[in-house]
C-alpha cells in the first residue's frame, strides 16, 4: 500500500474543498462547495436531496475541525491528518462522507433508476473543479462495464475508494480524473 498515493489524493482534495483558495478550508468552503453543486443541478438547498447534502458538509466540516487551531480554519498538514484518523484508520465514512457521496449521487442520477449517466457525473465534477477533459477520462474508468453508466452504489464505493484507499488499483483512484 502507498502512503504516498493517498496523500496525493487527500492533498487534491483539498484543493477541490477550499473554494476560495485561500490555501485553508473553512466551513464556508465546505458549504461553499455543496451550494456549487446544488446550483450546477438546480436543486433548492431546502430540498430533501438538498438538505442532506447541506447537512452532510456541515457534518464533514465538525469531523474535520475538532481539534484544529481557534482560527476555525484547516491547514492542508491539519486536512490529511484529520482524514486520515477520521476516515482511513477511523471509521466515521459511512457516519459522514457517505450521506454526502450518497446526496451527490442522487443528484447525480436525475431519473431516478440507480444509475449515473455522463452528463450527470460531468454536472458533479464540474462543481469539484475537475478539468474538461478529466471528466470524460474518469467517467470511463469508473464505468467498468462499458455500458454507459455508472451504478450510484458504485459511485459511492469510488468516493470510499477515493478517500481511504493506498490501493493503486482501486477504480476509486480516478473519480476526478487522472492522477
Amino acid at each position: 500500500m502507498s502512503t504516498e498515493l493517498l496523500h496525493h489524493k487527500l492533498d487534491r482534495a483539498f484543493a477541490h474543498m477550499d473554494v476560495n483558495g485561500n490555501g485553508k478550508i473553512e466551513r464556508d468552503d465546505l458549504l461553499g462547495l455543496g451550494a456549487r453543486i446544488l446550483i450546477g443541478f438546480g436543486e433548492s438547498p431546502t430540498s430533501p436531496t438538498g438538505s442532506r447534502l447541506t447537512g452532510g458538509f456541515e457534518s464533514l466540516w465538525q469531523t474535520l475541525s475538532a481539534g484544529v487551531d481557534a482560527e476555525g480554519a484547516i491547514s492542508p498538514k491539519e486536512f490529511r491528518s484529520a482524514m486520515i484518523s477520521a476516515f482511513v484508520e477511523g471509521d466515521r465514512f459511512d457516519a459522514v462522507l457517505r450521506p454526502v457521496a450518497e446526496a451527490i449521487a442522487a443528484l447525480c442520477d436525475d431519473d431516478g433508476d440507480g444509475a449515473v449517466r455522463p452528463a450527470g457525473f460531468r454536472v458533479m465534477l464540474t462543481a469539484f473543479g475537475t478539468a474538461h477533459d478529466d471528466v470524460d477520462a474518469a467517467f470511463d474508468r469508473l464505468d467498468r462495464d462499458y455500458d454507459g453508466i455508472i451504478p450510484v452504489g458504485e459511485l459511492v464505493e469510488a468516493v470510499r475508494q477515493y478517500y481511504t484507499s493506498a490501493d493503486p488499483h482501486a477504480a476509486g483512484n480516478w473519480l476526478f480524473g487522472p492522477l
